[in-house]
């Protein structure tokens, strides 16, 4: 079965860290997030891989090329304008036609079953299956109720508390058969939930729904990207890690020198050439990537720092992100939900915190923001 991978989208709640690389190729534990998805897809044989690009596109093929490296074939179809999640797929429809096909929204992380999943939607005899999961929230997303057989009844966009009957949401994983596309007008901005879906519903197609309890984030905002960083960490979802694991929880790359009076406390990851220097506390649930240094008595928790980084000395980091090539001063607090764009400078004594966002090569002089 073919799977097309919707990679497209400027991920506009991620910025700054979408100014200068897709959503889909941001680093998970030192892993583009879409080689996560591949690699996973790639455990149920599915290996012909259909990425739909819009925003940056040459990154994708740059990295991946052919995707053989990965034991996959990757095609790449890139829309001239924004297409929506359902016009971009009928933008891949010629290499569409032969069989059912997956559609994987590439902002998402998830255990989810493809095996169980594809087996449903044959056992059905489905036109199409959405794959559903629970929420705690579900007014934030679009609800799909299902009756007993699992046929779905109809869709609810963001709906209000007294129209919930279900916490059941549209998990951005679908399978198609390749009629579908008929209906959708080619080069028109078209979607999955508001248009195509409902138009099968009422044209009384078997639209199944498939109930998964299988770990499922999608990865919109800052805080949702800590939280996939921490759910890999503990272990929550199967994670290929890029790096050596030299205790339980720790996980190391090659060249990286971490100094004797440093503590690291799992379960964390320190990327490869990294240089961690005297007294440096690195605690749960922290990422640091290639060819970073760390400064004498920095403490970090909870945070990511990206590739090429230099953080100066008894600086602290918690629940922040920090793209690649910035560098900090000394005595700097980068705090609660702070997001520093690449190629960053700030200098010393500054104090960032309440998630404020800076902008890629934003300089900030010494103590110029403090609370």
């Amino acid at each position: 079965m073919k799977a097309v991978i919707l990679v497209g989208g400027e991920g506009t709640r991620l910025r700054p860290i979408t100014y200068q690389i897709p959503k889909p190729m941001i680093p998970l534990v030192g892993m583009p997030l879409i080689e996560f998805v591949i690699r996973n897809l790639k455990k149920y044989e599915i290996e012909d891989i259909i990425l739909s690009t819009f925003y940056m596109p040459s990154i994708f093929s740059s990295h991946f090329g052919n995707g053989e490296k990965l034991g996959v074939n990757i095609t790449y179809v890139t829309e001239e304008v924004p297409l929506g999640t359902c016009g971009a797929v009928k933008n891949a429809e010629k290499y569409l036609r032969d069989e059912p096909f997956l559609v994987f929204n590439g902002d998402i992380i998830t255990s989810l079953d493809f095996r169980e999943l594809i087996k449903y939607h044959k056992q059905k005899e489905a036109t199409a299956t959405i794959t559903l999961t629970p929420v705690d929230d579900p007014t934030m997303y679009g609800l799909v109720p299902i009756d007993s057989n699992g046929r779905v009844l109809k869709f609810l966009e963001k709906p209000r508390w007294d129209e919930i009957t279900t916490n059941l949401i549209n998990a951005g994983t679908y399978v198609l058969e390749p009629e579908v596309l008929e209906l959708v007008p080619e080069g028109k901005n078209y979607s999955f939930e508001r248009e195509l879906f409902p138009i099968l519903l009422s044209k009384g197609e078997k639209v199944f729904g498939f109930p998964s309890k299988s770990y499922w984030l999608d990865l919109g905002t800052s805080q949702k990207y800590l939280k996939a960083q921490g759910d890999i960490l503990d272990r929550k979802i199967d994670f290929d890690f890029q790096f050596n694991q030299e205790k339980v929880g720790i996980w190391i790359g090659v060249n990286t020198e971490i100094n004797k009076s440093s503590n690291m406390f799992p379960p964390l990851v320190i990327g490869e050439n990294c240089k961690i220097k005297e007294n440096v506390i690195v605690n749960n649930h922290s990422v640091i990537l290639n060819n970073t240094e760390i400064g004498n008595g920095t403490k970090i928790k909870n945070s990511l720092i990206m590739d090429n980084c230099k953080i100066g000395s008894n600086c602290v980091l918690n629940k922040s992100i920090i793209c690649s090539g910035v560098i900090v001063g000394n005595n700097v607090h980068i705090l609660n939900g702070t997001v520093i764009g690449s190629d960053c400078l700030i200098g010393d004594q500054n104090v960032l915190t309440n998630n404020i966002k800076l902008f890629p090569k934003t300089v900030l002089n010494k103590g110029v923001i403090t609370f």
